[in-house]
């Protein structure tokens, strides 16, 4: 058996993207060359890797069984590569990053600011999305290491506590909810709701307790974004549930007016999450360490 790094590199690639002209695009080679490569491999290993979905190729189980596998030895060979590629030993390669948008937006650009300072010599890829979606980029390999905001339910997924923090129910101040000092579950659930769209970490967390707390909620819109949400409070459209990190601003200049809610359960977590057999680089325990001085002190296993 004759497997090369071409053939790995081909094969991850088109699990990547789900498709082979794509991948040839990324990799710079024809797709017939990418096909040829993929089917190599499929023989020497005895195996189809991929069901075809409409025009889509879909990894199957043993896809699946080799995929991490893949994507190890390939990073290795990348470690070895950029640890000869600096001339004074400092440290060198890529990470890319996925966030949920909370933490992506008001969070982790400080947090990468101050590693790329003391890391010069790596550069890093932030994606931002919901929760939903950072964690199927980790699933699939496309991120090294995610930050959520909301629960991970995935077995091949570790979640690692990290920061802790508040949702806060807001209204414009001129709200009639604004001008009370207390208010019922009733009252609050009877209001007309501006939320987060499904799948995202915020939505859900707030729905868990709403649950526990409110009789039932009327959804007004469902917004993709953060700030966009706030606009729309502002503007007197309805109330929401927010991240007191993304509302701070807001809250000090009186745009926006946080309701008292002893009945709602809104403390959260947000959490570190890796790909359980996702190959540990320099890079990325060097990264996980900074995450780690700014949350728990968990070791990354």
């Amino acid at each position: 058996m004759n497997i090369t790094l071409r053939q790995l590199q081909v094969f991850s690639t088109v699990a990547r993207h789900g498709n082979v002209s794509n991948a040839a695009e990324e990799l710079r080679i024809t797709q017939s060359a990418a096909s040829m490569a993929l089917g190599e491999l499929e023989r020497q290993l005895k195996d189809k890797l991929f069901d075809r979905v409409g025009r889509r190729l879909s990894l199957n189980e043993r896809g699946r069984m080799l995929l991490p596998r893949a994507v190890e030895i390939l990073a290795r060979v990348r470690e070895v590569g950029e640890l000869f590629s600096s001339e004074d030993d400092r440290m060198a390669g890529v990470l890319n990053v996925g966030t949920s948008s909370t933490i992506g937006n008001y969070l982790m650009p400080r947090l990468l600011g101050a590693f790329t300072a003391d890391y010069p010599l790596v550069r890093v890829q932030l994606e931002v999305g919901n929760t939903e979606q950072i964690l199927q980029e980790v699933v699939d390999f496309r991120i090294d290491l995610g930050a959520i905001e909301g629960f991970c339910h995935l077995p091949e997924v570790e979640a690692i506590p990290w920061v802790r923090d508040r949702l806060a129910v807001v209204a414009p101040p001129e709200h009639p909810l604004a001008r009370r000092g207390s208010i019922s579950a009733k009252e609050l659930a009877e209001a007309r709701w501006i939320l987060r769209e499904r799948g995202s970490g915020t939505r859900e967390i707030f729905q868990a307790a709403a649950a526990k707390g409110l009789v039932r909620l009327e959804v007004f819109l469902e917004l993709g974004h953060t700030e966009a949400i706030k606009q729309a409070v502002e503007a007197g459209l309805g109330i929401s549930c927010l991240s007191r990190m993304a509302l701070a601003r807001n809250l000090e200049e009186g745009t926006l007016v946080e309701l008292p809610t002893p009945f709602l359960d809104l403390e959260r977590n947000f959490f570190l999450v890796i790909h359980r057999e996702k190959y540990r680089t320099g890079v990325l325990r060097a990264f996980f360490d900074y995450c780690r001085t700014r949350g728990p002190q968990t070791p990354l296993r």
